[in-house]
């Protein structure tokens, strides 16, 4: 049987010793373990990350509940700037998004200075936003609004006049079509930064763009052909990943490059071209789609995010290891549980959403792409990232009547956690906080064909 995973000197090439040994503009080849992981220990790991997928893809209910979301700042936009022109960016279109997921918004118009203050006062007047959530970020690299819509409590950034649109959400989907195993990675991921504030680029962390980068890298440096086909181990590529940024990759000499079929790049090549005093930074990701961008400039924060990684790749590798069916509490415990969790506040609150936007069915989760075909054509949105790209906002969401049964709290469920990312609350009866939470028993599951979807109770992942 084939070895599960470790960290030899032969499983991947350093790339610390490659890059310093570079050559000016010599890009690092990445060899990823070959054998990864035994097929036959980590397929528990790869069917809960097939339901954790399914479950939080995003709904119609959802969906729709974001528009009107949206709908409601265009119309205050609309009022101050009739010629004004209102798009969403990021996850929303692509469909890679979170349930607690924020929506980032752009408005184009001619302005001599960007009227940040303006609309910030007519939020208020409308009370479109609760109160104290409205702040303006006017040092920001990209200045922004950001606020909090009263009823469904969705977290909204708004920015001014940011282009290069819709190429970034085309790339999105180009490269999905190209690796389908890509929607199941980054949902994963971003739970698992977002568990841990790691996922905010306002906050150093790593945006929804720049990770989408990340896992695009990481599959076009994979030295086997079977990353990319649609019926591969998502386990072992997860481990995989966690291995190659947490322990393997060199974030003070390597960068990241997309374009032309991917590769690495010494940082001191990068360099030569820049201006005087600027240098690349921790987590340097070339912009496909902008020379000269660093994605991954805001993100200061990136050596937590190693560390995190590196926390992850040793207790996903431990619990697929022949020797892990020794383990205490083995056969019921959850792989997927160990990294990430999602609370039952955030269940309640899906709840909430499908009882408020009445909608009873939504069709099964695709397993070949991020979103239903409703989602991949009717809306946007995204998960806070300055680094990702605006696309045309729809006037209106229409959905498709439904052909399955939705999986709500009766299908799965969740156990409570005590960091598992950001949760809704509100003080009147209509709001996320009102729904029942007594509904969600604390000891229900994701299932796979094994075993649950279920984080050890009173187990702290602090990293």
């Amino acid at each position: 049987m084939a070895k599960v995973v470790s960290s030899s000197s032969e499983a991947l090439m350093e790339l610390s010793r490659s890059s310093r040994s570079a050559a000016p503009g010599a890009h690092c080849k990445v060899v990823v373990l070959a054998e990864a992981a035994s097929a036959f220990y980590s397929r528990g790991l790869h069917e809960e990350i097939s339901d954790f997928y399914e479950y939080m893809s995003p709904r119609p209910e959802e969906e729709k509940m974001r528009m009107e979301v949206v709908n409601r700042i265009e119309s205050v936009i609309k009022e101050l700037w009739p010629s004004a022109d209102v798009q969403i960016f990021g996850s929303f279109k692509t469909g890679l998004y979170l349930p607690t997921s924020d929506i980032d918004l752009v408005v184009f118009g001619k302005w001599e200075n960007l009227p940040l203050w303006t609309l910030e006062e007519a939020l208020r007047k409308h009370k479109v936003a609760d109160e104290d959530s409205v702040k303006v970020l006017d040092k920001a690299t990209v200045p922004i609004i950001k606020l909090t819509d009263s009823f469904t409590e969705v977290k909204v950034d708004i920015s001014f006049n940011v282009q290069n649109g819709v190429r970034a959400a085309d790339l999105i989907k180009d490269f999905t079509k190209k690796y389908p195993v890509l929607p199941y990675l980054v949902l994963v991921l971003k739970q698992f930064l977002l568990q841990r504030d790691l996922n905010e680029v306002f906050t150093g962390g790593i945006g929804s763009y720049s990770l989408f980068l990340m896992a695009v890298s990481f599959l076009q440096l994979h030295p086997r052909e079977d990353a990319c086909i649609p019926n591969t181990n998502y386990g072992v590529l997860l481990i995989e990943f966690f291995e190659l940024y947490g322990r393997h990759f060199n974030y003070l000499k390597t960068g990241i490059r997309i374009k032309d079929g991917g590769s690495y790049v010494a940082k001191d090549e990068v360099q030569k071209n820049m201006l005087d005093g600027y240098r690349p930074s921790m987590l340097y990701i070339e912009d496909p789609l902008q020379p000269g961008n660093d994605v991954g400039r805001s993100s200061y924060g990136a050596m937590q995010v190693k560390q995190a990684f590196d926390y992850a790749y040793v207790v996903l590798s431990h619990a697929v290891s022949p020797i892990a069916k020794y383990y205490p509490n083995n056969e019921t415990e959850s792989i997927l549980g160990r990294i990430i969790r999602v609370t039952d506040e955030v269940a309640t609150y899906r709840d909430w959403i499908s009882k408020q936007w009445g909608l009873q069915n939504r069709p099964e989760p695709s397993c070949n792409g991020p979103v239903s075909s409703s989602s991949a054509t009717q809306s946007s949105s995204s998960d806070v990232d300055s680094d990702a790209t605006p696309c045309k906002t729809p006037k209106q969401l229409l959905c498709r009547p439904s052909t399955g049964t939705r999986v709500g709290s009766q299908d799965v469920s969740l156990e409570p956690a005590q960091a598992a990312g950001k949760t809704q609350s509100t003080q009147t009866t209509n709001t996320p906080s009102s729904t029942n939470k007594s509904q969600h028993g604390a000891a229900r599951l994701f299932r796979s064909s094994s075993k649950g979807f279920q984080a050890r109770h009173g187990m702290d992942h602090e990293d």
